[in-house]
């Protein structure tokens, strides 16, 4: 009990509105890239097989002048709330969504220049953590050039939406949005094409067209719209797409399984969509 009390103030003396980064990529990322403020990094205490990444973590945090404490494993189960930290957590601020207006300037110029395809991804109410952080692993590593969130019934960044997304939310920027559909509709008028994606055609309002995302094909900066894993594409953003994509099943499906995970779906749809792309740039 004495050791107990002596380390419980460790834990309750937290900064005010910190969170607790966890696993060895979105902590060592968090500190190579320091876009957020970081107040203090634990390392288990172990002298296992893991003390050389342990080391370059310590000498990462003291380059950064972040405090380093070294303790039990069972205290990173309590800071991770039992989830995975492979032995390392790090105090730090939240990470918000970055405002449109700061990107705006530099990607008018690139699209109208024409000299390369930009892509957005935009997400419409994704709730879960996991999926948002797939979602944004695999745009990362597709080569989406930005991200935009819908603000309002959406996951905020999270410390689980960095573990599932290996940590890409740390190198990545992620906008958000009050007003996705008069930005959908401001990109419209610049001459971006938007589109949605659908799992079911039939959910798809009558004056947007539905088309197999082995047929899509594009020419100019183009937004893809994924809603969430129940819901899908509010009607209201909808009416903003030129197109809708689905992906054809191979098989005639059962009812309850005819439809993929959301970031499942999303990395077939990048990939088709990003490969043509690169195909393009040859």
């Amino acid at each position: 009990a004495g050791k107990g009390s002596k380390r419980k103030p460790l834990f309750l003396e937290r900064t005010k509105g910190s969170e607790i980064l966890f696993g060895v990529a979105p902590c060592w990322l968090a500190l190579a890239q320091a876009r957020r403020a970081l107040f203090r990094l634990f390392l288990k205490q172990s002298s296992g097989s893991g003390r050389p990444l342990r080391a370059e973590f310590a000498l990462q945090a003291a380059a950064r002048g972040v405090p380093v404490l070294h303790v039990p494993g069972r205290e990173l189960d309590l800071l991770s709330r039992g989830r995975p930290h492979q032995g390392v957590c790090l105090e730090a601020a939240p990470l918000p969504f970055k405002s449109l207006r700061d990107a705006e300037e530099p990607l008018l110029g690139d699209a109208q220049s024409g000299s390369r395809q930009l892509l957005w991804l935009v997400l419409e109410h994704i709730q879960d953590p996991m999926n948002l952080g797939a979602l944004l692993r695999s745009a990362y590593f597709l080569g989406v050039d930005r991200v935009v969130a819908s603000h309002s019934n959406s996951c905020p960044l999270t410390p689980i939406v960095s573990k599932a997304s290996a940590g890409a939310v740390e190198v990545f920027d992620v906008y958000g949005t009050d007003d996705l559909q008069g930005f959908l509709k401001a990109k419209s008028a610049e001459g971006w094409e938007v589109v949605g994606t659908v799992s079911k055609p039939g959910d798809v309002e009558d004056d947007v067209p539905v088309i197999s995302c082995s047929e899509f094909r594009w020419d100019k900066p183009l937004i893809v719209v994924i809603g969430s894993e129940g819901e899908g594409i509010s009607l209201e953003t909808q009416l903003q797409c030129q197109r809708m994509l689905a992906i054809p099943p191979g098989r005639a499906l059962h009812p309850g399984i005819d439809s993929l995970n959301v970031s499942v779906a999303a990395g077939i749809l990048l990939h088709s969509i990003c490969s043509q792309r690169q195909r393009h740039g040859d």
